[in-house]
């Protein structure tokens, strides 16, 4: 079984959500990641979502923009990301790791070498934000013979219709998205959130996750009451951000912003 089912059949025996962080791999510089993802996890993450650095993340906005630029300007590239997980999966097999990010870097390297390379490292899924099911004909086949899950999109303007189509070929979780716009956008409505929610769950049994949004204890607990699994990227990028000149310090404030949504959503 995938990491991400069990871990989702996990949370479900004990009644609880899922919390999944993001952060932008080599942000503020390659040789701090992984101790971020140790640190996300001792703060009660359940899943890691690791970003791939690119120029041009058309699905972000300013605060993970600036996470790439960062990242990029440290030389990060996606065979790195290889390295990061490799290393995190000395000291921790059991937590699962998604690749998220678009799909120029793949392309550049293969399909096949992508994903024999994401499999041997540890990782357990890959969303490729710029790719939809339609035109994943050759690119999923691939990742599920290496028993990668092919993560997809759902946004609150997708139609019932071309919902359905996703939730046929998603597999690890769907990740709704809960605003219109980009990452770090306004704060959302949980009770919207939950009308859009329940068609999803009539034609999937997928875990529905939600991300966008996310902001605090409070944002994390409310969508926790209508979701599956909470996830949170640029609350956590921010703080990296902030303190990109004393990465010493970004750990701890890490640990302190992830544990206060742990905190309130297993409340």
């Amino acid at each position: 079984m995938n990491r991400i089912d069990q871990r989702f059949a996990e949370l479900k025996a004990q009644g609880r959500k899922a919390l999944i962080p993001y952060i932008t791999a080599g942000d503020p510089g390659p040789e701090h990641s992984v101790g971020f993802m140790h640190a996300l996890v001792e703060a009660g993450a359940d899943i890691i979502e690791l970003g791939v650095p690119f120029s041009d993340p058309m699905a972000d906005g300013p605060v993970i923009q600036k996470a790439c630029e960062r990242a990029l300007s440290k030389g990060t590239r996606l065979l790195d990301l290889f390295d990061m997980v490799r290393e995190f999966r000395r000291t921790d097999t059991t937590t699962p790791v998604v690749l998220m990010g678009y799909l120029n870097p793949v392309e550049r390297i293969g399909y096949d070498a992508f994903a024999d390379a994401a499999a041997e490292a540890g990782v357990d899924g890959v969303l490729t934000v710029d790719m939809p099911p339609e035109e994943a004909v050759e690119f999923g086949p691939i990742l599920k013979a290496r028993g990668l899950a092919s993560i997809f999109l759902v946004a609150p303007t997708t139609s019932n219709a071309r919902a359905a189509t996703i939730c046929a070929h998603g597999e690890g979780y769907l990740y709704y998205v809960s605003l219109k716009g980009v990452t770090g956008s306004a704060s959302l409505n949980a009770e919207d959130v939950a009308s859009h929610l329940a068609p999803l769950r009539e034609m999937t049994e997928l875990p529905l996750c939600v991300g966008f949004g996310i902001r605090d204890g409070a944002s994390a607990a409310a969508v926790a009451q209508v979701a599956d699994g909470v996830i949170v990227g640029s609350a956590l990028v921010n703080r990296i951000a902030d303190s990109a000149d004393d990465p010493a310090a970004i750990a701890p404030q890490l640990k302190a912003v992830l544990g206060e949504m742990r905190q309130a959503m297993d409340a």
